[in-house]
């Protein structure tokens, strides 16, 4: 399908997080669907310089943006200049994540608190400049993880974030839906990225998640952007406050495969 039949072309995205590992890959999708997206970065313009090239022959437009998630300021700027340039917003994706690997019991409760407060602040301090910039409907799209619902061993932070962060979408969807504004979030299974690489044994996990999937793989970058093109078109035109799991079906497992027991 191309982005005529989706309903993206000439449509307006913000991606944060949006040049590395996932938010890259969904703003790649989105761009490559006919979108104008911006995708934010908060330090390395060296990722953002070779995400602008590597979607330079989009149908669409990919425009890396400095700015950081977490300053009210940055964000208000450049949700500023949208609506000066364009007049509105069509999709906003919250990928952006601060990661604190560390175990429940002996956890610093300041850097989970980081954590959650990243994952879930700049979502619910946008949401009025959101509403108004998609008044008469828009998309938001959340990442999540498999955290969020079950224990991964040493991510405590980004497990109580991420659960934050489900419930928020909820919220969001449930107070938004009037406006025509749906609100999902995806979750991704275990992913080859450098967040993934920060779970402990991270190797062990992908080979375990992989032999006991239902369809015996891990997610990819690619199917992760394609479920957020399908929640920004008009294919989810009434998909709103869900949670879509993109993990090969791992999480509908309650124990391991036959074989490997």
């Amino acid at each position: 399908m191309d982005g005529s039949t989706l309903g993206l072309d000439g449509k307006v995205a913000v991606v944060t997080g949006g040049t590395r590992g996932l938010g890259r890959a969904i703003g790649a999708k989105l761009a490559a669907s006919g979108c104008h997206v911006y995708l934010t970065y908060r330090h390395d313009g060296a990722a953002a310089r070779s995400c602008a090239a590597d979607l330079a022959g989009a149908k669409g437009v990919a425009v890396p943006v400095r700015a950081d998630v977490t300053d009210p300021a940055a964000m208000a700027a450049l949700l500023a200049h949208v609506r000066s340039e364009h007049g509105r917003l069509d999709v906003f994706v919250h990928n952006a994540a601060s990661r604190h690997p560390m175990p429940a019991v002996g956890a610093d409760p300041q850097a989970a608190l980081a954590d959650v407060s990243v994952a879930v602040a700049p979502l619910l301090r946008h949401a009025p400049a959101l509403a108004e910039l998609m008044a008469g409907g828009g998309r938001v799209v959340a990442v999540s993880s498999t955290g969020a619902r079950r224990v991964v061993p040493a991510y405590v932070g980004q497990g109580l974030a991420k659960a934050a962060l489900e419930s928020a979408v909820r919220y969001l969807a449930n107070d938004l839906g009037p406006e025509g504004i749906r609100v999902n979030a995806i979750s991704p299974g275990p992913m080859r990225t450098l967040a993934g690489a920060a779970i402990a044994g991270a190797r062990k996990v992908y080979h375990a998640t992989e032999r006991n999937a239902p369809l015996r793989a891990n997610a990819t970058l690619d199917a992760v952007g394609g479920t957020a093109v399908y929640l920004a078109s008009d294919l989810g035109a009434c998909t709103t406050g869900e949670v879509i799991f993109v993990d090969g079906g791992f999480h509908a497992i309650g124990m391991a495969q036959p074989e490997n027991l």
